[in-house]
């Protein structure tokens, strides 16, 4: 008999043991494979192959037959690929027979009784089962090596580089090893199915086996390649599902298993497959809760440190969850707890298991009343963790949270009574101020509206019309009249509900509601008033309660999403495409559902068409194709005209954009352009005025892109845009204009030729008539004079005839230079009307001239690339050698400079014509400037002074001298003009004065910034929008002002708001971010103003966070530090470290700050000062190293001891001057106790004299030395008493003066008054003090 086989902890540890006291099989004698020849190889492979094969199956353990076995599966990776084959079959196909012998060992027949049994038959058995016992060991032990063997060499062949030869031969000799590691590792996991209990003797099998089998299943479960493999991949779970469920290898096995997933991100769907595999196979769970009981245990600070390891764990339980929901539901208790760890990774998976087992777990109806409630309340206390969770503190757990709630909203695993809550947390996180959260939201409310159980529209005033008509139902039907809201009596906990609560699916019912719910849906809100009383029967009153509590959530659900509009449309303009390209996606779903306002807030995409994000102008673009362009030409011509004629200026631009695109592309098909057309020329029935100008209007945005849209309908222009029905729609006409304005140039010759002399008087009757109204004349004048600039061949001649004639319809114009003057309503209008007229027929001249300088020029530059790439231009030989000269002598530039010259002259000739004469504008130049300095006379009409100023401000542009003749008075207008409509004017006009002529306007910067402040809603928005396009546009420097600018971040109005964000974006991606240099600037000179402190930390936190390189906010640092040096004010103190505080900073930030201590230690006194650096502090310590941790950690103490030394030394200084003040007081006191006892004493002499009178000792006025005189003087004149008190001087000590007299109580009273005064006079300053001393003293 052999000894037994012992797993060894690896194949070279057979070789160790070796020895006859060994106690075990080990190998004894080995064969150098790599010494033999390749024929004695093949031999050698031969030999064992056959003694494998004629012998027994339990020969494997005999001494020789086992030792020739190791060696060649030890030296495996260097046999040929046939001895490959040879001993693998030979191993495989034994073990495979061995398995049912092991089976029929068990099975044999009853065996004799004892009596009848001979001895040796239980030691032959025992022996027999010993011995196969063995060879299932060593099979199982060789085909494992076998396998790992040949993966190694898999491995390191691929990774190495093979020579050409050796390849070619390998394939010449290749063998399927896919199929054969597939075969081996079945055979493994079909024996461990077998009854291993009877062959190891006990319930389990050997544990050293187990441990060698799992060991190194898990070790192949590391190997990406393998796994791969489908047939390998599912007898490895089959392995480790088997030995840890069925043979209870659990402990082990959960530990390896859970050190794998710590380390492969790959295993996890695998390892997943093997324990719900285990779970479904002997419906015993156990290896799951082993595991997860695991994880539950684990400390979640490892979590934090561990990130890999977290998500692949994290990934591994929501597969759990998906694959075996219920056992996982009954388990979840124990990763709950996870949800107080730092690891967002594992809070998202264990929000991710909970939405798996909210959607899968619950959806059976089996079981008893008591276990049906308990499943109940564990899946309501997983919607209200995942309800919270979305208030987490993490911006990836709230976005995972929302992607839960969107895949059981595809489930149909939401209930109506949990509808509207979601949807209050999905709207409420559209203000979420992470991105990633704000894509979730907007997804989870597409898919809420895409999913609705309410109906397909969901227009408020549709849900209370019928919810009224049933809720009338519902009264009829009750016997009792009216009751509570049934909202306050139906559970709606689930779309219907049985007695327990639980969620029962009767889809009879739900459809019924559903339809019923659609049918009484209105499409207008006419209809909704006009509904009959009669609606109809859904049954008893209980089904009736049922459909009014749902009426009730859907008009919840609808008020829901419509309060979200205003929020969408600031998304619409966050700096995050996802934002913009997601909140799009939802306004077209909104807009499906008729969800209220979701029409005007899709309007306001159009100007989104010219962000220069390509993903945003393809999203608009779609969504404009979806919405606007339909299969239908006409039902598209209706949209597109409704756009054009509800839409602003600036959404006229955008959809002007974006029909051009279209137009190009063809998206907007020439049947479209058709439709418009019949819509213009009123052959739709039912158009008006209004509607035929919007498809011009469209059709001239076409025209940009399709110059051939127009051509076919040139009379049709002429006659409709200029013809009655402009009366009804003036501004028809000025559409009529643009349209002439688009034609091309042979286009225009056609209308030159044929329709010129009618179109030009039409033209001339819309600028001199007075035909249309005020307010339109000035927009269809407009239009007008530009079209006459741009299709006349000769313009200025018709533009001064123009001038002339609205010149002379003006009455008494002369008498204007006079500044009484009194004008008629009527005169002031034909004034405006000239003004405008001759200021707009100048600049359009300025143009014109630019026109032509552009075109020569083009010309010239084309003839110049001809000649340079050697064309032949046809002109005379003597012309030729004359250009040749000329360009020799340079004369080719010298014409570039002349047409300078006179392009320059020309303009000056606009206003002035010369130094002798003026033109006929120049004419009108000095009443202009004249009639805008009257402004008791603009006062009385508002309209002239807004005329008047444009014209002046057109006529400032054109001409230099003009304008710094009158800039003056332009800044006294925008400053004091009491029209907001002119201030703005000016304020533009301003704008492109600075682009014109920037050293003039230079020295008025302060001035033009000043409009900043203007009280004017519009003014202000100007300002911002005129600053930010010259800084921009770098037509103006950034100079000492910017911080006006900043103030606005704080407009308490919100577009100005906006504007001043969006233009400080816009500068911080300019150059090195030119913020970075003018923020201390702006920090010092806000702290100067009376700002609030919260709007002062706002705008310098905005300002900040566009910094966003690492050294420029360590130089930031520096710069803030050295700023506490130079003030003294404690508030700019709180301001500077408030913006310390704000800094993004790293690790050189930390250094310079603890470096600069000495800088900014005398403000650590201050406690905001002092909060502002903790803050500091705590951000250092999240990023910091561990070695800056520590300096972080000793900077920290370093200040707070500084600042308890500061404080102390305050209190000290302050109770030293308190005692300081006291001691004063009392010093006083005693002085003034002093005076008032020697006054007393001298009243007490004065008093023993006779009644008659008193001779008084001069002498004795000594002890009176210390009273002021004047004090005595002065109390005795205010007396008026006739005695005096003669004192003493110490010159005439021993002069004897005569007695004097005085009147028997006249000098005691006079003493006493006398020295009652001086010490009142004395002790008033420290009255208080003295009251104190006095009441602690009683």
């Amino acid at each position: 008999m052999s000894p037994p086989f012992v797993f060894p902890q690896n194949l070279i540890a057979l070789e160790e043991d070796v020895g006859e006291d060994a106690g075990h099989l080990s190998v004894q004698n080995t064969t150098s494979i790599s010494s033999l020849r390749p024929s004695d190889l093949e031999e050698f492979v031969k030999g064992v192959s056959f003694d494998l094969s004629d012998k027994e199956l339990f020969c494997v353990e005999e001494q020789e037959i086992f030792d020739r076995i190791y060696s060649l599966v030890k030296c495996f990776g260097d046999l040929t690929p046939s001895c490959k084959l040879n001993i693998v079959e030979s191993l495989r196909s034994n073990f495979s027979v061995l398995l049912p012998n092991i089976d029929s060992l068990f099975r044999v027949p009853a065996s004799p009784t004892s009596e009848e049994r001979e001895p040796d038959d239980g030691d032959r058995v025992l022996d027999r089962l010993n011995s196969h016992r063995n060879a299932f060991k060593i099979y199982t032990f060789f085909l494992i090596h076998v396998v790992l063997a040949q993966e190694s060499n898999g491995a390191s062949s691929n990774t190495s580089k093979v020579l050409p030869s050796n390849r070619k031969k390998h394939l010449s000799n290749s063998w399927n090893w896919e199929s054969q590691r597939g075969r081996i590792l079945n055979l493994i996991a079909n024996s461990l199915e077998i009854n291993l209990s009877s062959l190891f003797g006990s319930s389990d099998p050997d544990e050293n086996y187990l441990s060698f089998v799992v060991r190194n299943a898990l070790s192949m479960f590391e190997n990406a390649t393998l796994l791969k493999d489908s047939d390998a991949k599912e007898a490895l779970c089959r392995i480790i599902g088997t030995c840890a469920t069925k043979y209870h290898y659990l402990a082990q096995s959960c530990a390896s298993i859970l050190h794998i997933l710590h380390k492969h991100d790959f295993v996890v769907l695998h390892l997943a497959d093997a324990v719900a595999w285990a779970e479904k196979k002997y419906s015993d769970g156990s290896l799951s809760i082993s595991l997860i009981r695991e994880i539950g245990r684990t400390n979640p600070k490892d979590y934090v440190k561990d990130t890999v390891g977290a998500e692949n764990i994290g990934r591994f339980l929501v597969e759990l969850a998906d694959r075996t929901p219920k056992l996982i539901s009954t388990n979840i208790g124990l990763l709950v707890p996870h949800f107080g760890g730092e690891s967002y990774k594992i809070r998202n998976a264990l929000v991710a298991v909970m939405g798996k087992l909210v959607a899968k777990a619950f959806n059976d109806i089996e079981g008893e009343v008591s276990s049906k409630s308990i499943r109940l309340r564990t899946k309501q206390a997983m919607l209200e963790i995942l309800l919270e969770r979305a208030r987490d503190v993490s911006a990836y757990t709230r976005s995972k949270v929302l992607q839960v709630w969107v895949e059981l909203c595809e489930e149909h695993s939401v209930s109506i009574g949990l509808w509207n809550e979601v949807a209050v947390v999905a709207a409420g996180r559209l203000e979420d101020k992470s991105a990633i959260v704000r894509k979730s939201a907007l997804n989870l409310l597409i898919m809420m509206l895409q999913h609705n159980p309410f109906g397909p529209q969901l227009r408020v005033a549709s849900f209370e019309a019928t919810l009224k008509q049933y809720r009338k139902k519902l009264n009829e039907l009750e016997p009792n009249g009216p009751s509570e809201s049934v909202l306050d009596s139906v559970p709606l906990n689930s779309d219907s509900g049985s007695d327990d609560g639980e969620i029962v699916d009767d889809n009879d019912k739900v459809k019924e509601q559903d339809s019923l719910t659609d049918s009484c849906m209105v499409q207008e809100d006419e209809q909704s008033t006009q509904m009959d009383n009669s609606v109809p029967d859904v049954g008893n009153l209980e089904q009736t309660r049922t459909l009014i509590a749902s009426l009730e959530a859907g008009l919840r659900f609808s008020k829901c999403i419509s309060a979200t509009m205003p929020i969408l449309v600031q998304l619409m303009a966050s700096s995050s495409a996802s934002d913009v390209e997601n909140t799009i996606l939802l306004l077209m779903r909104c807009k499906q559902f008729q969800i209220d306002e979701s029409e005007a807030c899709l309007r306001k995409m159009l100007p989104l068409v010219f962000s220069q994000d390509k993903s945003i102008y393809e999203a608009v673009e779609n969504a404009f194709i979806t919405i606007y362009i339909t299969k239908n030409p006409i039902e598209t011509a209706k949209n597109l005209i409704t756009l054009a004629t509800d839409s602003n200026v600036g959404d006229l631009a955008a959809l002007e954009f974006i029909v051009g695109a279209l137009v190009s592309k063809g998206d907007i098909s020439t049947s479209t352009v058709a439709a418009l057309w019949d819509y213009f020329c009123f052959n739709v029935s039912g158009t008006s005025a209004e509607r035929s100008r919007g498809a011009l209007s469209v059709l001239c945005m076409a025209a940009k892109s399709s110059a051939d849209v127009l051509s076919s309908h040139l009379q049709d222009i002429i006659d409709i845009g200029f013809g009655r029905w402009a009366k009804i729609d003036p501004l028809l006409a000025r559409t009529a204009c643009i349209a002439l304005q688009r034609l091309t140039l042979e286009d225009q010759k056609n209308l030159l030729t044929n329709h010129g002399s009618r179109v030009f008087g039409v033209l001339d009757s819309l600028i001199t008539g007075s035909w249309l109204p005020e307010h339109i004349w000035y927009a269809a004048a407009d239009r007008a004079i530009s079209t006459i600039y741009a299709i006349h061949p000769s313009p200025e001649t018709l533009a001064a005839d123009l001038v002339t004639r609205s010149y002379y319809s003006i009455v008494g114009v002369d008498e204007l230079q006079n500044d009484d003057i009194a004008l008629t309503a009527v005169q002031a209008s034909k004034l405006s009307r000239f003004l405008y007229v001759t200021s707009h027929v100048a600049m359009n001249q300025l143009v014109y001239i630019e026109s032509c300088v552009r075109k020569i020029q083009k010309e010239k530059a084309k003839k110049d690339k001809l000649v340079a790439e050697g064309q032949h231009v046809d002109k005379p030989h003597g012309e030729q050698k004359e250009d040749g000269i000329n360009a020799e002598l340079g004369v080719a530039a010298s014409e570039d400079a002349l047409l300078d010259v006179l392009s320059e002259r020309a303009e000056k000739e606009i206003v002035y014509g010369g130094s002798t004469q003026k033109n006929l504008i120049g004419q009108c130049a000095p009443l202009l400037s004249k009639l805008c300095r009257n402004f008791s006379l603009l006062q009385k009409y508002p309209d002239l002074q807004a005329s008047g100023m444009i014209a002046l401000c057109r006529l400032m542009i054109i001409d230099a001298n003009f304008c710094e003749a009158n800039l003056q008075l332009l800044f006294t207008v925008v400053e004091g003009a009491p029209s907001e409509t002119v201030r703005s004017n000016c304020t533009i006009a301003l704008g492109d004065l600075a682009v014109r002529f920037p050293n003039l306007l230079e020295p008025w910067t302060e001035n033009m910034y000043s409009r900043l402040h203007d009280p004017s809603v519009s003014v202000r928005t100007n300002a911002v929008l005129v600053l930010s396009h010259l800084i921009l546009n770098d037509m103006m420097k950034v100079k000492g002002h910017i911080n006006e600018m900043a103030m606005r971040l704080e407009d308490e109005n919100e577009r100005i708001a906006n504007l001043a964000k969006l233009f400080f974006n816009e500068l911080s991606k300019k150059g090195n971010n030119p913020i970075y240099n003018l923020l201390p600037d702006i920090l010092g000179k806000l702290s100067n103003q009376d700002l609030k402190r919260e709007s002062f930390f706002n705008i310098m936190q905005f300002l900040i966070g566009s910094i966003k390189k690492d050294k420029q906010m360590e130089a930031l640092v520096e710069k803030l530090c050295h700023r506490f040096s130079g003030v003294t004010d404690a508030r700019q103190w709180e301001n500077i470290s408030y913006c310390l505080a704000q800094l993004s900073f790293t690790d050189k930030g930390i250094k310079k700050l603890i470096d600069l201590f000495k800088v900014y230690e005398h403000v650590l006194s201050n406690e905001i000062v002092m909060d502002h650096f903790r803050t500091i502090i705590n951000k250092g310590k999240k990023f910091a190293k561990q070695e800056l941790k520590s300096s972080i950690e000793e900077f920290e103490g370093k200040i707070s001891k500084f600042h308890e030394d500061k404080k102390e030394q305050e209190i000290t200084a302050r109770n030293a001057a308190a005692h300081q003040q006291k001691a004063d007081a009392i010093k006083n006191i005693i002085v003034d106790t002093n005076i008032i006892q020697k006054e007393n004493a001298k009243s007490e002499v004065l008093e023993e004299a006779d009644g008659d009178g008193e001779v008084m000792d001069p002498s004795m006025d000594e002890t009176s030395e210390d009273v002021p005189v004047p004090k005595t003087v002065e109390f005795e004149e205010s007396s008026h008493a006739s005695s005096q008190v003669i004192q003493s001087e110490e010159q005439f000590d021993d002069e004897v003066q005569s007695p004097q007299v005085v009147p028997k109580g006249t000098a005691k009273n006079r003493a006493k008054k006398s020295s009652n005064t001086t010490v009142s006079e004395k002790v008033d300053v420290s009255v208080p003090s003295v009251r104190v001393t006095r009441s602690r003293r009683r």
